[in-house]
C-alpha cells in the first residue's frame, strides 16, 4: 500500500466517522431523554436526517432546465466559470428544497407534545435551519471526500446512511426462522434473488457497447501520429447509479408534500394519495417504475451527446468504419445510445423495484434495503476497487508502474 493510498483511506474513514456522529446528533428543539421516540426514529430526526437527495435533486433539475432553455445549456458549455455558475444555482436549489423540507417536518413535529415540549416559531425556525445546515455539511464533507479521500464522497454517504440497520434487521429474521414465525424457504427465496440482483449488478455495470474507431494519420507542429485502430466505450448504463433510483422515488411525494402546504393536513384526497402511493403498494410500484425509466432516459440525454461527439472524432481526424462522418456518425452514435439506454432504464427499473415486490404481495421480510439502495452499494464498492487499483498502480510522483 503506498502513502498516497493510505492517506486517502484514512480520510475517507475519518469523514464517514463524521457522518455517522452526526446522525445521533438530533435537531434543535428534539427531546429524546424521555425516550417518546426509539433510537431509529432519532436517526431519522438527526441533523443529517435529510441527507443528500435534495441536493442530488436539484442537480438533475438544474440538469434538465439547461436541456430546455438554451441560455442556462450555454452558461454550463462556458467553461470553468460557467460551470461554477451552474453549480451556484444547484446550491441555490438545494437550499429551496431544503427549507421547504425541513419546514414540513418541523411543523409536523411540534404537534408531538412528548417530542417537542417548547414547540412555537422558534422551534419550527431552528429545526429548520439545523436540518439545511446538516445537508449543506454533508454536501461539503462529499466534497472533501471525492478530492482527498478516495471514492466517491456521494456515493459513499448515501451507502453508509444505508448499511448500518442491516445486521440488526438480518438477525431478527434468522431469529423468527428460528421460532418458526418465518418459512425458511421464504428467507431462501429473498436470499436468492439478492445474489441474483448482485450478479446482475455486477454484470450490467461492467458492461460496454464498444464501437470500432479508425484514426487516420495526422500531423501535429513537428510530429506525425500514425494511424491506429481504437474503441469507443458506451456504458450499458450510462445513467449511472445514483440520480435514477434515488431522485426518481423521491419526485413521486414532491408534489404531496407541495399540496400539504396548501390544502389541510386532512383532506381526504390528499390522504388517500399517501395510502395508495405508500411504500409497496401496486401504485407506488407502477408510478415509481415509470419515475425511475423516465429519469434514467432523460438523465441519459444529459449524459451522452452523440453530436458533440461526432464533432470531437472528426476534429481528431477518427472515423466509425462503414459511417460516414459527421451527421451519419452522430446518426449512427445515436441509435446505439438508444438502444443501450433502453436496456439500461429497464435494468434500473428492475433492480430498484424488485423487493417491493415481495411487500406488495405479502411475502417481504422485516429488512429496509431496497434494490436502489443494493445497486448504489454494490456499486459504490466497484468504484472503490477500481480507485484502489489505479492508485496502487501510481508512484507519489502521479507516475503508474
Amino acid at each position: 500500500m503506498t502513502t498516497e493510498l493510505a492517506r486517502r483511506i484514512a480520510i475517507t474513514i475519518g469523514a464517514l466517522l463524521v457522518f455517522l456522529l452526526g446522525r445521533r446528533i438530533p435537531v434543535t428543539g428534539f427531546w429524546t431523554s424521555n425516550g417518546a421516540l426509539p433510537p431509529s426514529a432519532v436517526a431519522r430526526l438527526s441533523v443529517f436526517s435529510l441527507g443528500l437527495i435534495p441536493y442530488l435533486s436539484a442537480a438533475i433539475l438544474v440538469r434538465l432546465l439547461s436541456l430546455v432553455w438554451t441560455r442556462l445549456g450555454a452558461i454550463e458549455r462556458s467553461g470553468e466559470r460557467g460551470r461554477a455558475r451552474i453549480s451556484r444555482y444547484t446550491l441555490l436549489l438545494t437550499l429551496l428544497f431544503t427549507s421547504f423540507q425541513g419546514y414540513g417536518i418541523a411543523t409536523a413535529i411540534q404537534r408531538i407534545p412528548e417530542v417537542a415540549p417548547d414547540s412555537g416559531a422558534w422551534f419550527v425556525l431552528s429545526t429548520a435551519a439545523s436540518m439545511v445546515g446538516g445537508v449543506f455539511f454533508l454536501i461539503w464533507l462529499s466534497e472533501q471526500i471525492t478530492r482527498h479521500g478516495i471514492g466517491n464522497g456521494l456515493a459513499l454517504i448515501l451507502s453508509v446512511a444505508m448499511i448500518p440497520d442491516l445486521p440488526s434487521e438480518l438477525a431478527a429474521i434468522l431469529d423468527l426462522v428460528r421460532r418458526g414465525a418465518v418459512s425458511g424457504d421464504l428467507v431462501l427465496g429473498h436470499a436468492a434473488l439478492w445474489i441474483a440482483m448482485v450478479v446482475l449488478i455486477v454484470v450490467v455495470e461492467s458492461a460496454r457497447r464498444n464501437v470500432p474507431v479508425q484514426f487516420c494519420e495526422r500531423r501535429i507542429a513537428d510530429r506525425v501520429l500514425p494511424s491506429r485502430a481504437a474503441i469507443l466505450p458506451i456504458k450499458i448504463n450510462s445513467a449511472g447509479y445514483l440520480v435514477p433510483v434515488t431522485v426518481g422515488p423521491w419526485l413521486i411525494y414532491l408534489p404531496l408534500a407541495f399540496a400539504g402546504l396548501i390544502f389541510d393536513a386532512d383532506t381526504p384526497w390528499l390522504n388517500a394519495a399517501y395510502v395508495y402511493l405508500h411504500y409497496g403498494q401496486p401504485a407506488h410500484l407502477i408510478v415509481g417504475s415509470l419515475a425511475v425509466f423516465l429519469l434514467a432516459i432523460v438523465y441519459t440525454a444529459f449524459v451522452i451527446d452523440p453530436d458533440h461527439t461526432a464533432d470531437s472524432l472528426t476534429q481528431q481526424g477518427g472515423v466509425i468504419p462503414g459511417v460516414p462522418g459527421g451527421e451519419a456518425t452522430a446518426e449512427y452514435l445515436d441509435r446505439v445510445v438508444s438502444s443501450t439506454t433502453l436496456f439500461g432504464a429497464a435494468y434500473l427499473t428492475v433492480i430498484s423495484l424488485t423487493p417491493e415486490v415481495f411487500l406488495a404481495y405479502g411475502n417481504a421480510l422485516g429488512y429496509k434495503m431496497g434494490g436502489g439502495a443494493a445497486l448504489i452499494v454494490v456499486c459504490t464498492i466497484l468504484d472503490l476497487q477500481t480507485q484502489v487499483r489505479e492508485l496502487s498502480l501510481t508512484n507519489p510522483g502521479g507516475v503508474r508502474r
